[in-house]
C-alpha cells in the first residue's frame, strides 16, 4: 500500500456535517478553544513559548480535523488529468456529506458515464468496421473476378453483387435509425389504426407468415413507422430463424394496460443466459446467418420510446418475443 492510498483512508472526523461552512466554523471554534488552553495552561511560561505552543497543537488540531475537507477536490484534479489522457477508470471518495462529498459523487457518476460512452465508442467502431468489412470484401471479390475475366457479368453474377450492396445498405440505414433513435430526434406521431389491417401489411411482404389479432377490431393508438420497425425487425429475424417449411406467428391481443404483440418461430430459439444480452448493439444471440445484430436493439429502442416493453419469453422449441404497447 502506497503512502497515498494510506492518506486516503485515514478517518475524517467532520464527514457526518452536511454543510462546508459548518465545518469551517466549528474547526475555527477548535482552534480558538485550544489555544486558548494552551495559553491558560502555559500562563507561567515565557509569551513566545505559549504562543508557540499554541500555534503548533492548533495546527495539529486544524490538520486532524480538516483532514478530508479539500482531499475530494485534489482526488478530482488527478481523475480529470487522468481522463484527459484517455483514463477513465479513476473515481473519488465521497464519504462527506457536505457540498463537496455531493460534488465527488457528481464526478464519479460522470465518469461512470463517461467510462461508458469510451467504451461504447470504441466497441461500436470495431462492430461497424467488422459487420462493413464482410458485404465489402464479398462484392470486392465479385467485381475482381468480373474485371480480371474469370466471371462472366451474368445475371447471377449481378444478383449476387446486388445482395452484397443491399446488405450494406441495410446496415447503414439501421445505424441511422439506431442514432436517431437514441439521439431523440424521431418523436412520436401516435395515430390511430387497425392492428389487423397493420399486422396483415406486414406479413405479406414474407411468406409462411400467419396473422392472429384478438378481437379482430382490434385498433391501437402509436406511432405507425416506429411500430412498423419492431415489427418488421422481428418478423425478419423470426423468418431468417424459422426451418424450412414452417410458419412464422404475429398475433396481437388486446390486455387491460395496452397490446401484446407476440412474435413466434420454431427456430433454435435464444439460450436463456443471452435473452437479456440479444437487444444489446450486434448481438446477434449466436446466430451467423449474416444479420448485423442491429435489428433488435433497433426494437427495444422504439418500444421504449413507447413507453414499453420487450421480452423474450420461455418456449421449446422455438423463439417467443413479446412486445408491451401501452395505451396512448
Amino acid at each position: 500500500m502506497t503512502v497515498g492510498e494510506m492518506v486516503r483512508r485515514l478517518p475524517r472526523p467532520l464527514d457526518r456535517l452536511r454543510s462546508f461552512k459548518l465545518k469551517v466554523s466549528l474547526i475555527v471554534g477548535i482552534v480558538l478553544v485550544v489555544a486558548s488552553i494552551v495559553f491558560w495552561f502555559g500562563a507561567g511560561w515565557q509569551f513566545r513559548y505559549a504562543l508557540l505552543a499554541a500555534l503548533v497543537m492548533s495546527l495539529a488540531a486544524t490538520q486532524v480535523l480538516a483532514h478530508g475537507m479539500t482531499s475530494p477536490l485534489r482526488e478530482m484534479t488527478a481523475a480529470a488529468k487522468s481522463m484527459a489522457a484517455g483514463d477513465y477508470s479513476t473515481r473519488v471518495r465521497a464519504s462527506s456529506r457536505d457540498e463537496v462529498g455531493q460534488l465527488a459523487e457528481a464526478f464519479n457518476v460522470m465518469s461512470s458515464d463517461l467510462e461508458e460512452a469510451d467504451t461504447y465508442r470504441r466497441e461500436l467502431i470495431g462492430n461497424v468496421s467488422h459487420e462493413l468489412k464482410t458485404p465489402i470484401a464479398a462484392l470486392r471479390a465479385v467485381l475482381e473476378n468480373i474485371v480480371d475475366g474469370i466471371t462472366e457479368p451474368d445475371e447471377t453474377t449481378l444478383a449476387l453483387a446486388l445482395r452484397q450492396t443491399e446488405k450494406l445498405g441495410d446496415l447503414v440505414t439501421e445505424l441511422l435509425d439506431l442514432s436517431r433513435l437514441e439521439g431523440g430526434v424521431l418523436p412520436l406521431r401516435p395515430e390511430r389504426f387497425s392492428v389487423a389491417e397493420f399486422l396483415d401489411s406486414v406479413a405479406c411482404e414474407y411468406d409462411g407468415v400467419r396473422v392472429r389479432v384478438e378481437p379482430p377490431s382490434l385498433e391501437l393508438s402509436a406511432d405507425l413507422p416506429r411500430l412498423t420497425q419492431i415489427v418488421t425487425n422481428l418478423v425478419a429475424n423470426a423468418v431468417r430463424h424459422a426451418p424450412a417449411g414452417t410458419d412464422v406467428t404475429v398475433s396481437a391481443c388486446a390486455v387491460v394496460d395496452g397490446v401484446w404483440l407476440d412474435v413466434v418461430d420454431a427456430g433454435p430459439g435464444i439460450p436463456p443466459g443471452e435473452r437479456l444480452s440479444v437487444f444489446d448493439r450486434f448481438t446477434r444471440g449466436g446466430a451467423t446467418d449474416g444479420g448485423t445484430g442491429l435489428g433488435l436493439a433497433i426494437a427495444k429502442w422504439a418500444t421504449e420510446l413507447h413507453g414499453g416493453s420487450i421480452e423474450v419469453l420461455d418456449r421449446s422449441p422455438g423463439c417467443h418475443i413479446r412486445v408491451r404497447i401501452p395505451h396512448s
